[in-house]
C-alpha cells in the first residue's frame, strides 16, 4: 500500500469535510446519526446530504423509499434548524457493475469531489445502499483520488453471509465502490456494530424531556419497536452512528479497526474467497459506552 493510501485510510487528526448519504426513513437509527454529524461541527463539516434508495415494507419501490428519505431528512434538519444542501438520490439500483443511476446526488458528488484532492478529500458517509456513490465513481472514476468512503454495510466476514439490507439491495454497487480506487472503510453490520444498541429504559432517562429533536428521535425508536415486540425488555439497535463516529475514532476512542484485503460481495450472498488486491479500513469492535456517551452529550446539547 502507498504512503498515500495508508493515510487516508486513518482517522483524520483535523477538521474535514463529510457528505452523508442516508436511506433516512428506512429506520429509526439514520435520524441519530444525521442528528451525531451534525452536532460534532467542531471536526465534522456537513456539505450536503443524499437521499439513498431503499424498498421494504416502509415503501413501495427504491424510488419511493429514496423520496420519503429525502422527506425525512429535511423534516429533520427542521427540527434540528439547520439548513443544508439535501439532495435526492437514485430511483433504482444499479442495473450492472458498468452503468449508473443518474441521479441529483451522484451529479453533485462528481462536482463536488472534483475540488478535492487526494492530500485534502472530501469524506463520503453511507449508511444505506451505496447506489449513489458507485453511480457518481462510474460517471467519473477519477473523483476515486479525492474521496474517502466509509459504509456501513455487509456483515462481519465471520458470519454466515452477506445480506444485510444495504449490501444485499444493490450488490453491484457494492462491488463498485469496493473494488474501486477511492480508500474505503467498512462497518459490518451483524457481528461487529450490530454491538451499538439502545434500551427503552435508556431513552426514557437519557432522551425523553431533553429538547425537541431527542424527543423524536426517542418517540420514533419506541414507536418502531412496538411495532414488532410486545416486551418491556429490549434493546435495539442504532447502528448508523457508528460509521459518522469513524471519523471522531481518534486514538480508537470509539472502535478498533486493521488494515485488510478487501473481499467482495458475491451475488450468491457470501463474500468471494479470493482477496482482492485492494486494501481497506475494517472495523471489527465497537467501544459501546465510550461512543454512547458521546452520542448522549452531543445530541441532548440543545
Amino acid at each position: 500500500m502507498s504512503e498515500k493510501m495508508s493515510k487516508r485510510l486513518q482517522v483524520p487528526d483535523h477538521p474535514v469535510d463529510v457528505i452523508l448519504d442516508t436511506d433516512a426513513y428506512n429506520e429509526i437509527d439514520d435520524q441519530f446519526a444525521i442528528s451525531y454529524l451534525i452536532r460534532s461541527s467542531e471536526k465534522l463539516n456537513t456539505k450536503a446530504i443524499y437521499a439513498a434508495p431503499f424498498y421494504n415494507s416502509k415503501s413501495s419501490s427504491p424510488a419511493d423509499g429514496m423520496e420519503k428519505s429525502y422527506d425525512e431528512i429535511q423534516k429533520l434538519l427542521k427540527i434540528i434548524g439547520k439548513k443544508i444542501n439535501v439532495y435526492k438520490g437514485s430511483r433504482n439500483y444499479l442495473p450492472d457493475e458498468t452503468s449508473f443511476v443518474d441521479s441529483e446526488a451522484a451529479r453533485d458528488l462528481v462536482q463536488r469531489a472534483r475540488e478535492y484532492t487526494s492530500e485534502n478529500p472530501l469524506y463520503v458517509v453511507a449508511i444505506g445502499a451505496i447506489t449513489n456513490i458507485a453511480s457518481a465513481l462510474i460517471i467519473d472514476p477519477d473523483i476515486a483520488s479525492n474521496i474517502v468512503v466509509i459504509w456501513l454495510g455487509g456483515n462481519s466476514l465471520d458470519y454466515c453471509d452477506t445480506k444485510e439490507f444495504n449490501m444485499w439491495q444493490d450488490v453491484a454497487a457494492a462491488r463498485v465502490v469496493m473494488s474501486s480506487k477511492a480508500p474505503f472503510v467498512q462497518l459490518p453490520c451483524m457481528g461487529v456494530v450490530s454491538e451499538f444498541r439502545i434500551s427503552g429504559p435508556e431513552l426514557s432517562k437519557w432522551l425523553i424531556g431533553k429538547g425537541e429533536l431527542v424527543d423524536y428521535l426517542a418517540s420514533n425508536t419506541f414507536e418502531e419497536v412496538a411495532s414488532y415486540c410486545d416486551s418491556d425488555i429490549w434493546t435495539r439497535v442504532i447502528w448508523d452512528v457508528t460509521a459518522v463516529a469513524w471519523l471522531l475514532n481518534d486514538n480508537e476512542c470509539f472502535m478498533c479497526s486493521r488494515i485488510a484485503n478487501t473481499r467482495l460481495p458475491g451475488y450468491n450472498g457470501v463474500y468471494s474467497e479470493d482477496e482482492d488486491e485492494k486494501e481497506m479500513c475494517y472495523v471489527y469492535y465497537i467501544k459501546r459506552d465510550e461512543l454512547m456517551r458521546d452520542l448522549i452529550k452531543k445530541i441532548t446539547n440543545e
